[in-house]
């Protein structure tokens, strides 16, 4: 069946989608004085359509565009054009033969400083750094990049590469704040560093196997899924013993996965994976707690 699977998803790749992001786009602009709201007003629709009209990767995408959301909460603006906001991201992948679906990224990030004018024009150039649109590119880079690893191995090593470089630049700008990298707070710089770094190859490879030949075959090889699934909690195990808890890559990976990750220990036949989790991830063992008690 997996076998067949593979030909079908060749098959369905080959319609050849040339939009990669299906993003939905909301816009909180409560604390803003009433003159900034009437300025934003088609903030939503453009972010939204710039996300979804312009191409990111190179070649043609393959299979559908990925579902995901960018819920903005604007904190304050100065002088008509200058704004600040946090942005909660979060994208999805669906799971071969199941109604569910695999959370991908769930970020919040609370540094966006940029410059809009109303109704300006939205270019999409990844070879400059522009505080509005940059941040775009950043997360749709990071989005395709973790979708495409989960279909092939190390196969978002491209777009993550794009993202390093334009987290560079901004690291390099007026706008460094969130991006240029420190030791403690969450930086866009840190986290596409280390998805390119030799020593977190391991822990790509075993995301492949966790979700093409772990869940998108639970149902019809649970033994197969089932060891890959636990491969890939000895390896963050592993991993974790080297970089530490406070790595922000893993941070932000068990920030997004720990629901999944519990969801799917909890029925493994390797009874020592929550206990694992419990001890990698202790800022959520309370979730994991919950199938140890029963």
């Amino acid at each position: 069946m997996k076998k067949i699977f593979g030909i079908l998803f060749l098959l369905y790749s080959s319609l050849n989608f040339a939009q990669e992001l299906n993003a939905t786009v909301t816009v909180n602009f409560e604390k803003l004085p009433a003159a900034y709201k009437d300025k934003l007003e088609n903030f939503a629709n453009e972010v939204e359509e710039y996300l979804n009209n312009n191409k990111f990767s190179e070649g043609d995408w393959e299979g559908e565009a990925i579902k995901c959301n960018f819920s903005i909460f604007f904190t304050s603006a100065s002088d008509e054009t200058n704004y600040n906001a946090q942005v909660v991201i979060v994208s999805q992948r669906p799971i071969y033969n199941s109604q569910q679906k695999a959370i991908m990224l769930k970020v919040s990030d609370t540094n966006w400083k940029f410059k809009y004018e109303k109704n300006q024009a939205f270019y999409f150039n990844e070879n400059e750094f522009d505080p509005l649109f940059s941040f775009l590119d950043y997360y749709a880079y990071l989005i395709i990049g973790l979708d495409l690893d989960s279909y092939a191995p190390l196969a978002g090593t491209e777009v993550f590469t794009k993202a390093a470089n334009l987290a560079a630049l901004g690291a390099g700008s007026p706008y460094q704040k969130g991006w240029a990298i420190e030791t403690s707070n969450y930086n866009k710089r840190s986290i596409v560093d280390d998805l390119l770094r030799t020593r977190f190859q391991k822990l790509r490879l075993a995301l492949y196997d966790y979700y093409y030949n772990g869940l998108d075959i639970l149902k019809e090889d649970p033994k197969e899924a089932n060891k890959n699934i636990a491969k890939l909690i000895y390896t963050l195990e592993k991993l974790e013993d080297k970089v530490g808890r406070m790595n922000i890559l893993l941070r932000v990976f068990f920030d997004t996965k720990h629901k999944e990750l519990f969801a799917y220990a909890k029925d493994n036949p390797d009874k020592t994976l929550l206990k694992r989790l419990m001890k990698i991830d202790p800022s959520h063992i309370s979730t994991y707690e919950k199938g140890v008690e029963n």
